[in-house]
């Protein structure tokens, strides 16, 4: 008998948890919203794994490197422990098709809406993609979570969906903010 599938609430970052600032790089500039760290609770009550995916394309244009987006989620992870909140993993993409560094420029698997990051969490962690959530405010993250046949929900901060023209995708769900998805997320569990 095989082990059970557990199931998981991947989360893009910017504009999803934290406000979105284009093109964050430095640590001071991390803000979380204010009902992100409650939802993330709730989440985790709820058994759910909470996994964090997000394209950086700071990476791509050589504003910083790998290991500055490894200190700012390290204090991004701080600071909602702080608060009860924990984030089981965070994947992140530094490719870019278009890259300044010549090393980023690809058009890869991982970079959403391709599905490279959850396909990889969902090895690592033994998660049932079917029975997860795709939590995000851009068409870019609803679209991964289509290809990935999760459920989606479109929050409204951040770009709040208002890039249609990237792509046509549509979401399960729309809701004002992170906590509004954790209450939609709660009715499934």
């Amino acid at each position: 008998m095989g082990k059970r599938k557990v199931k998981a609430v991947f989360f893009d970052r910017d504009g999803t948890i934290i406000r979105q600032v284009e093109l964050l790089h430095k640590v001071r500039d991390v803000r979380l919203f204010p009902r992100a760290a409650k939802a993330i609770k709730e989440i985790n009550k709820l058994g759910y794994l909470a996994i964090v995916v997000t394209n950086q394309p700071v990476v791509a244009r050589g504003i910083i490197g790998p290991k500055e987006v490894d200190e700012i989620h390290a204090v991004l992870l701080g600071r909602l422990k702080r608060s009860g909140a924990k984030i089981d993993a965070v994947y992140f993409c530094p490719h870019h098709p278009e890259a300044t560094l010549k090393k980023y420029r690809l058009k890869c698997r991982c970079r959403k809406p391709e599905i490279g990051m959850l396909i990889q969490a969902a090895k690592k962690y033994g998660i049932d993609l079917k029975k997860s959530f795709m939590v995000g405010d851009s068409t870019r993250d609803i679209q991964a979570g289509n290809r990935a046949k999760m459920k989606t929900i479109l929050v409204k901060t951040g770009h709040g969906g208002k890039d249609v023209w990237q792509f046509q995708s549509k979401p399960d769900f729309v809701v004002s903010d992170i906590m509004k998805a954790a209450q939609v997320i709660r009715r499934f569990a």
